[in-house]
């Protein structure tokens, strides 16, 4: 592929995804963003500013979008993909959308001989940064060959999860595990600091055994001890989102997700007490409001 990159959607992910690909690909990149500030941001860096997601799917060959949710994502095919689209083009999903909605949409495109290719994105703000992001990928083996070349600009890991919607599968599944980690990490913590264990200590500690993983060292560690849960991240509301798609796809198989249903009970209860835009794993306010309180 050497055609024109389009980028839709700047925010906390998208523009420093979009920043790898101005800087790494070689290639001119057509960017849109409803945000103004982002926007002359990504194009002081070289990319050039697009008026229109119609735009930046006639200006493009590969369009990639990074957006919050499943809905925005669906207002913008219907707003202007499912116009504007050609043969030939391919759209690149990188946020964590419903599984049914993206085969959907792969179908409408391929009847148009376009590509939807659903290509979620995993790790954090300062991965994707730094571009060594977690890529997990829906498509045929040939489509894979031709995009992971510009995926590998911003990420190291870039997996071909299966067919078409098989990497938002995989993508919702490492949500459901990592938010129910986390709430056994703030559960601990919350055990720890009323039994005579300093917190730090404590996750400091496991992370020494079999109970360490990415999330005791990033959310445990960075978020939960330090009593950090910034707005400007994922939030519990988006987390809420990601979990609803497991706890669906768990009803479709006619599974009985108890551990799932019952943190979507902490995430609801979470938001109904105001901490909805507040980083997820700020569950942790939620188990232990006193140890907050200070």
């Amino acid at each position: 592929m050497t055609g024109i990159i389009g980028f839709v959607g700047l925010g906390v992910m998208g523009e420093p995804i979009c920043r790898n690909l101005v800087r790494k690909s070689g290639r001119k990149v057509l960017a849109f963003d409803l945000s103004a500030e982002p926007l002359a941001r990504i194009v002081a860096d070289g990319a050039a500013a697009a008026g229109s997601v119609a735009d930046v799917i006639g200006g493009s060959e590969v369009i990639f979008i990074c957006l919050p949710s499943a809905k925005h994502v669906s207002t913008i095919f219907e707003g202007g993909i499912a116009q504007s689209i050609r043969s030939g083009q391919t759209v690149i999903d990188l946020g964590t959308s419903e599984v049914g909605m993206t085969r959907d949409f792969a179908r409408r495109l391929a009847e148009k001989g376009a590509l939807w290719i659903d290509a979620p994105i995993a790790r954090t703000r300062q991965a994707a940064q730094d571009g060594t992001l977690s890529v997990m990928v829906g498509a045929t083996a040939d489509a894979f060959a031709k995009v992971e070349p510009l995926i590998r600009h911003f990420a190291t890991d870039v997996t071909l999860c299966g067919g078409t919607g098989a990497g938002q599968v995989t993508k919702i599944l490492n949500n459901m595990v990592l938010f129910e980690t986390v709430n056994a990490l703030a559960e601990a913590v919350a055990v720890a600091s009323h039994s005579g264990v300093e917190p730090k200590l404590l996750l400091e500690t496991l992370s020494k055994g079999s109970a360490d993983s990415f999330a005791l060292r990033n959310h445990g560690m960075k978020a939960i001890v330090a009593k950090e849960f910034p707005l400007r991240a994922f939030s519990t509301e988006y987390a809420l989102k990601d979990l609803t798609y497991a706890l669906e796809l768990g009803g479709q198989a006619g599974l009985n997700l108890r551990g799932a249903a019952l943190l979507r009970s902490i995430f609801e209860e979470t938001i109904d007490k105001g901490m909805g835009d507040a980083y997820f794993p700020v569950i942790a306010k939620l188990i232990d409001p006193a140890g907050f309180s200070k």
